[in-house]
C-alpha cells in the first residue's frame, strides 16, 4: 500500500520532452500523490507547443518565465525559487525534478538537507552531479521501454536497448548483500535494495531488463535467495545470500 506523500513536481519544460509525460506521471505515483504539479517554460516559444496539448489532460499548471536574457535559463531560476517556496510551506513531503540540467544539482542536495525526499527524472544523458544528489534518479527512456513492453504484451525487455550487467555491477551487488548480511550471510532484498540506491540513485532493475529486484538477482548466478514466511503469515519475505557466503 502507498503511503499518502506529498509529492511536489516539478518539471523542466526546456528539457524533457512531452512524450513521456503519462509513464512520468505513472511513476511518480508509485511513490505518493502528486499535490503540486508544475511546469516551467517560455510559452510563447514554438518548441513547448507539444507541452500545451498534454498539460490539461495530467492538471499539470503552466507557468510562464520568459527569457530576458541570451544564453540565461530563466526557467532554472523559477524552478529553484518555487522550490524553495514550497519547501518553506510545508505542504510535501518530496520533490520530483524533472530535468536532464545539473543546474538543480544544489537545489536536490537542499532539499535533502530539510530533510525531504527527492526523486530525479532525466534522459540517460543527465549528468553524475544531479544523478547523486538525488535519493533515487529515474531514467524516462527507461519508463518509455517498459510502456511500449506492456502494450506488446508483456514477455521481457530485450537487453540490447538497456545496459548490460557489467562485473562492476555484479561487485556492487555483492557488495551490498554483504554490508545488508546477518551472521549466516543472509540479508533481506528490501533492505539490500535500499542500500543499492544509498549507494547508486540511479540503479534500477529495468535498466537491465527485469521489472523488479527479485527477478533481476535470480537471473544471477552469483546468488542464492528463498522465501521465508512474515510473522502474520499474509506475505513472503525474500532473503538472498552470496554464493561464496560461509554456511
Amino acid at each position: 500500500m502507498i503511503k499518502d506523500i506529498k509529492i511536489a513536481v516539478l518539471i523542466d519544460g526546456d528539457n524533457i520532452p512531452s512524450k513521456y509525460i503519462t509513464e512520468m506521471m505513472e511513476e511518480i505515483a508509485k511513490y505518493g500523490t502528486p499535490t503540486i504539479k508544475r511546469i516551467y517554460g517560455d510559452w510563447t516559444k514554438p518548441h513547448l507547443a507539444k507541452w500545451k496539448t498534454v498539460l490539461l489532460e495530467n492538471a499539470i499548471s503552466p507557468i510562464q518565465q520568459y527569457s530576458y536574457t541570451t544564453g540565461k535559463n530563466a526557467t532554472d531560476s523559477a524552478m529553484i525559487i518555487d522550490a524553495m517556496d514550497i519547501l518553506y510551506s510545508n505542504k510535501v513531503d518530496a520533490f520530483c525534478l524533472a530535468s536532464s540540467d545539473s543546474d538543480f544539482t544544489k537545489l536536490a542536495t537542499r532539499l535533502r538537507e530539510a530533510g525531504l525526499q527527492v526523486y530525479g527524472i532525466g534522459e540517460k544523458k543527465t549528468p553524475d552531479p544531479f544523478i547523486v544528489a538525488c535519493d533515487k534518479f529515474i531514467y524516462l527512456e527507461i519508463l518509455n521501454t517498459f510502456s511500449e513492453k506492456q502494450e506488446q504484451g508483456g514477455g521481457k525487455v530485450k537487453k540490447d536497448n538497456l545496459y548490460n550487467i557489467t562485473p562492476k555491477v555484479i561487485s556492487m551487488l555483492k557488495n551490498s548483500v554483504s554490508d545488508a548480511a546477518d551472521d549466516d550471510g543472509w540479508a533481506f532484498l528490501g533492505d539490500v535494495g535500499s542500500l543499492i540506491l544509498k549507494k547508486q540513485p540511479n540503479f534500477d532493475a529495468r535498466n537491465f531488463g527485469f521489472e523488479k529486484l527479485t527477478p533481476l538477482f535470480k537471473s544471477l548466478d552469483n546468488f542464492e535467495m528463498e522465501q521465508r514466511d512474515q510473522s502474520n503469515g499474509r506475505f513472503k519475505l525474500i532473503y538472498v545470500r552470496n554464493k561464496q557466503a560461509k554456511r
